[in-house]
Parts: structure tokens; sequence; C-alpha cells
């Protein structure tokens, strides 16, 4: 009963989520700073639909702190910056990724699967695909008087293809197109509206500068990322006009690998990722659509909540600051066969208060590579990988063929 009741808890904080039900109550005090009504700082987290979107699967950037922007590429760069790809040593590689979610709560059947890979056409040219699916698991629908109605199986699913073209020795772009499905509660009636699946088409636009750089005896290789993530269309899950914001995400990353010499590598990352969604309206000032009561911050278009988004925070430029979040992380290779990662990710506490160190390992022996990752929070915010293992496989391939 306990965990029937958790996983519906759950589905319902998701469509609430999801939909962008946030209705904080917040004041201006005499510093002119939002603030909760119980004199905390006020929560303002910027929220949107399908946040599976932004879950890092990964296991190797989910040891390094979620840092992965600008790291050497393998088949996961489909998620992170796909213009990476064309740097990739292997001509054709594949992997698998399982994440399991909400362990720490006794659920089994809620995960995020991937399947990533990639293609070199040729010395300039690379194409990439990816699939992502999320299942709830199986969730007891109930009515408004607690009656059960029918077991349903929530989920949502992302289907991508990536073109990445090298313009230059060190720089190189890519596209993605992507394809966004997403079943919570398909056929149940919430106040007099009947629930359908959402559905949405985004893009990803990223670049990559990577270069050598000399230091003493020590051979280095400094590599830049700057992705677009998400940018499309708006998602709704009834008929109506209130519709709501995919996760579009500006991404910067950086990553410094050092040839200690032959049999030792070292990797530094990190990454500074901001949503480009417009912030909810705070305080008593706020405006509502006369027409439909929905938020005015909400009827933005999806371009206009794109340029909005860096300068809508109620408390000015500070709280923008506010949103970014950051991950930082180590990589450790011993003759490219075994590694050791470690991570933190940070995000501030008006915007999600996500705080957590990451490590993990990795193996790899001819074509077969394995990572695995495990998460240790740092704060009272509950994480959804809290104390979870996850794990990715790798297969990469030469294609000897190839000119």
């Amino acid at each position: 009963m306990m965990k029937l009741l958790l996983k519906t808890t759950f589905a319902v904080l998701l469509v609430a989520f999801a939909a962008n039900l946030v209705d904080a109550q917040c004041y201006w005090d005499s510093d002119n700073t939002l603030r909760n009504l119980d004199g905390t700082p006020c929560t303002n987290t910027v929220v949107t639909a399908v946040p599976f979107l932004r879950i890092v699967s990964d296991a190797r950037s989910g040891a390094m702190g979620d840092a992965g922007i600008g790291i050497s590429p393998d088949a996961n760069a489909m998620h992170f910056n796909a213009s990476k790809l064309v740097f990739a040593e292997q001509d054709v590689a594949v992997s698998a990724t399982y994440t399991p979610w909400l362990r720490a709560l006794g659920l089994n059947d809620v995960y995020l699967a991937y399947l990533t890979g990639f293609y070199r056409l040729n010395d300039l040219e690379t194409i990439g695909f990816g699939l992502r699916y999320f299942s709830l698991g199986s969730i007891q629908f109930t009515d408004a008087n607690g009656e059960p109605l029918i077991t349903g199986k929530p989920n949502e699913f992302e289907v991508s293809a990536a073109y990445a073209r090298q313009l230059t020795d060190k720089f190189s772009a890519a596209v993605t197109g992507k394809f966004i499905y997403s079943n919570l509660a398909a056929g149940q009636i919430v106040q007099g509206e009947t629930i359908e699946p959402g559905l949405a088409g985004a893009a990803d636009i990223s670049f990559t500068y990577r270069t050598p750089i000399q230091m003493n005896n020590t051979n280095t290789n400094l590599t830049v990322g700057l992705a677009f993530t998400n940018v499309g269309s708006k998602i709704t899950y009834t008929r109506s006009l209130n519709r709501d914001f995919l996760p579009a995400n500006l991404g910067l990353g950086a990553a410094w690998d050092l040839e200690i010499d032959d049999y030792n590598t070292i990797t530094f990352a990190l990454d500074l990722n901001k949503l480009m969604v417009p912030t909810p309206c705070q305080g008593g000032d706020c405006d509502q659509s006369p027409q439909d009561g929905v938020p005015d911050f909400k009827q933005q278009s999806p371009i206009s909540g794109l340029f909005s988004s860096f300068g809508d925070a109620p408390e000015g430029f500070s709280e923008e600051l506010k949103e970014i979040s950051y991950s930082a992380g180590v990589e450790y290779w011993y003759d490219k066969q075994f590694a050791v990662r470690a991570g933190y990710f940070h995000e501030h506490v008006q915007k999600g208060n996500r705080k957590f160190f990451t490590v993990g390992l990795g193996l790899k022996y001819n074509i077969f590579g394995l990572n695995f990752s495990y998460l240790v929070p740092t704060t009272n915010q509950r994480n959804p990988l809290d104390n979870t293992l996850r794990f990715s496989l790798l297969f990469d391939f030469d294609d000897q063929g190839l000119e």
C-alpha cells in the first residue's frame, strides 16, 4: 500500500511539475528582496514540461558531477553536445545506459533508458542517433473520491538524429532534430478536461572548439563546447491554450586533458547550464491574463521565452546568476583501460537546491566499455538518484573501409 501511495504521489507531482502548476506566495521585504511567508528567501524554481529531457543518464558524466559538454566524445555526446562527434577516435560507436529512478523510495519499476550511437561518414562529417525512454512504472489511477479506476503505465520518450560537421581543424558544429512524446495520464479526466499524450518537436545547435596546448613536456588538449538544447515548440496535455515550455537550455563547458605520460591521463571538466525558460513571476504585482487566468510569462512564444529568460527574474540580474547550475568533475585514466572519476553538482537554494558529490569507475577492453557512477547527496533536498548505482555500456568500432 505504501509503495502504491508513493508511486501515485510521484506521478501527481510529475504531472504538476510538467504542467507548471506553481503558486508560490512571496512578498517584497524592506531590502527589496522576495521572501517566503516564513521569511526565508523566496523559492522560485524555473519549471518546465518533460523534464526527463534534462536527465543525465550517462554514467561517465554522472560520475563527474553531470559534466559532459567538453569531455572527450563518445556516443553519449548526443545528450550534451553532438558537435563533438566529429572529433571521436572511433568510426562507429553505440552506447546503452540504464538509470534507476527513486530507488531510495523503494520503487523498482521507474527508470530511464537511453540508446545512442554515431557513424562517421567521412573525415569531416558524422551522424548520430538517440532514443530516450522514461518509464514511471505501473500506477493505479483513482477518481475524485479515491475509488480505483484503471492501472496505467505512464511513459515518455524522445527520438533524435544529429548531423555534425568539422568546419576547421579545431572547430565543429552540429544540429540535432528531436521528436518528443509524453504520456502521463492519457484518457483520464481532470476538471472536465480529458488528458491526452503531449507531442512536441525540438532542435539542438552545438559548437565545439578543440586545440592542443603544449606545457613543458606534457601534451594537453583544451576543448570548449557551447550547446543550445531542446529549443522547440510548447507542449500541452489537453486541448486548452495553456501550453508549457520545453526545458530549453544553454550549456557552456570546457575540459582540459593532460597526457602525463604513455600510461597516465587526467581530465578536468567544468559545465555551466541555464534554462532558457521564463522565470515565474513572484510577488503581489504579478499579472494574470483577464481572459483565461494564465500567467503572462507562460503566454510568451517559445522564441520570445528564450530571449526574455535572460532578464526576467523578479530580483534582477542577481537572480539570473542564481539560475546557473555548476558541474565540476575530474577523470583519471590508467593505460586507457581503467578510470576513476569524481565530481560535484551545485544548484542555488532558490532554484532547486540540488547539491551532490558523485564518484565512479570506468573499464575499457578492446571495443567494450563499462562505466559506473554513484551519487552522494549533501543536502536534505531529495534527489531521485540518491545513493543509486547506475551504469553505461559502450561499444566502439573502427570501420577500416573509411578513408
